[in-house]
Parts: structure tokens; sequence; C-alpha cells
């Protein structure tokens, strides 16, 4: 079975600069972590900051264009790793292993299976 690791965090932790110390220690733990999952890891990235984000809203069948996330929260999803594993255990024990550089969240989704 498929499944989605959501990662969440306070983007802030890492600061404004795409090469702050703080931003390349996670991506390096992050590529380390990557490399350890081996077949199980099916694809994932990190994500840009917020400040990149546009969301386009549905309202009363009306499609309106939005700078920003959707939704202001205290921590935001800022990357994410497809797996394969047999079961939602599974894909916990993997889960509980993601680098995190603060507080966090790691959300797990078992992906719909679609017919082809």
């Amino acid at each position: 079975m498929h499944y989605a690791l959501l990662i969440y965090e306070d983007e802030a932790v890492y600061g404004d600069e795409p090469d702050s110390p703080a931003l390349q220690a996670i991506i390096g733990q992050h590529m380390a972590f990557a490399g350890s999952l081996g077949a199980a890891r099916v694809g994932g990235a990190g994500l840009a900051g917020t400040t990149s984000a546009t969301t386009v809203r549905t309202t009363g069948g009306v499609k309106t264009v939005h700078d920003g996330p959707y939704a202001e929260t205290k921590e935001q999803l800022g990357g994410f790793y497809l797996i394969e594993a047999p079961d939602l255990d599974s894909a916990l024990a993997i889960a509980r292993r993601v680098p995190l550089a603060a507080n966090g969240a790691v959300e797990v989704r078992p992906l719909l299976e679609v017919p082809t």
C-alpha cells in the first residue's frame, strides 16, 4: 500500500535565507533519511516556503486565485514522502524516523488506489 507522509513544521525555524545553517542541516538529514528508505521510497520533495504559495479557491462554482497558502496555521506543509509499506503500522514506523528541526508533525495518509 502507498502512503503519503506529510511534514508540518513552523517554517520560521529555518530563517529567511535559502542557505541558512538550519535549513542546510535539515536538508542533509532528509537526504540521509531518504537514502535509508531504499525501495520503500516511491517519491517526495521539499516545498518552497509559503510566501511562494498561490491558492485557487472555489466558492459557489467560481474559481479565484489568492496569494499565499489556503490556511494560516502555526505549522506549514514543508515537504512530503511517498512510501510503500505493507500496512499502517509499518508506515507509522517510517514516519517516526522523519527528521524535524523542532516541534512539528508528520501526517500519514494512505493513497487511494485508483483502478487503471
